[in-house]
Formats: structure tokens, C-alpha cells, sequence
């Protein structure tokens, strides 16, 4: 079982919640740190981002493979769904049916949906409704998140 803490905010104050989800993969934080370099696990387990435009996968558009995982392997995104959307993460238009989970986030006093790898409850980034594509959505996801398989 995970904890994940979701912050929610009452008349100005923020107060942490705790979610507990059992997921398929499940480590504990040892063996996440050593299984994932400390940027994976910082994005991954942390709820991290890193910075706009320094992740590999950010420009990376090869059309033979899909995107997993980084901590479990699970598959997230096929290749055709990636698009350059400008905004200094990788970007994706549609996930996997079943592979995400979506959380909605009012940390830093927004309101987002944060996504979650489904296997693992790792957090991978969240969606927006302002995609260019037929289905609206923008996937914005941590390159330290995902691994490219051929």
C-alpha cells in the first residue's frame, strides 16, 4: 500500500490528505531509491518536475515504440501521440486506455489533473484541456518518468 498526499486548501489554509491505494507494483521507498536514479525518484515518488526543456525525451520523436514507465515498465503512451507542443515537457494527446490514473491537484494554489502510472502510482505529470489535436488533451510529462522502447 502507497501514501500519496494530496493538498487541499480550506479558506486559505492547506491541508494535507492522505490517499491509500493499493497498486499492482508495490516497493518500499528503499527499494524505490534503489531502483531509480534520484531524479526518478524525486519526479516519480516525490511528485517532482523537472525543468522545462532539460528532460531527453522532451524533442524526441521516434514513431517505432511506446513510452513506459520509468519505475515499472508499464506501457503509458503509444509514439504517434507525442507532439511538440512547446511547452518544455514531452506531450502526448492520449494515453493508453487504463495505464493512467487522474488526481486532481490544487497544489501552488492551482487547480490541475495530475496523472499517475496505474501500475505503480508513480506521477508522471498532469493533463490539460488544451491540446491542438482532435482529442484536446495535452499529456505534459516528466522525461525522468518514462523510458522509450522500441
Amino acid at each position: 500500500m502507497y501514501k500519496w498526499y494530496c493538498n487541499e486548501v480550506y479558506s486559505g489554509f492547506t491541508k494535507k490528505r492522505i490517499i491509500m491505494k493499493n497498486y499492482k507494483v508495490e516497493k518500499s521507498e528503499d527499494q524505490w531509491k534503489e531502483q531509480l536514479s534520484d531524479e526518478q525518484f524525486r519526479v516519480l515518488r516525490e511528485k517532482g518536475t523537472e525543468a522545462p526543456h532539460s528532460g531527453k525525451y522532451n524533442l524526441h520523436f521516434d514513431k517505432n515504440g511506446d513510452y513506459r514507465c520509468a519505475a515499472c515498465n508499464a506501457k503509458l503512451f503509444e509514439s504517434d501521440s507525442k507532439f511538440e507542443s512547446g511547452c518544455g515537457w514531452p506531450s502526448f494527446d492520449n494515453a493508453i486506455e487504463g495505464s493512467v490514473e487522474y488526481v486532481q491537484d490544487r497544489a501552488f494554489g492551482m487547480l490541475r489533473t495530475e496523472i499517475l502510472c496505474a501500475n505503480c502510482g508513480g506521477h508522471l505529470g498532469h493533463v490539460f484541456d488544451d491540446g491542438p489535436t482532435q482529442t484536446g488533451q495535452r499529456y505534459c510529462i516528466n522525461s525522468a518518468s518514462i523510458e522509450f522502447k522500441k
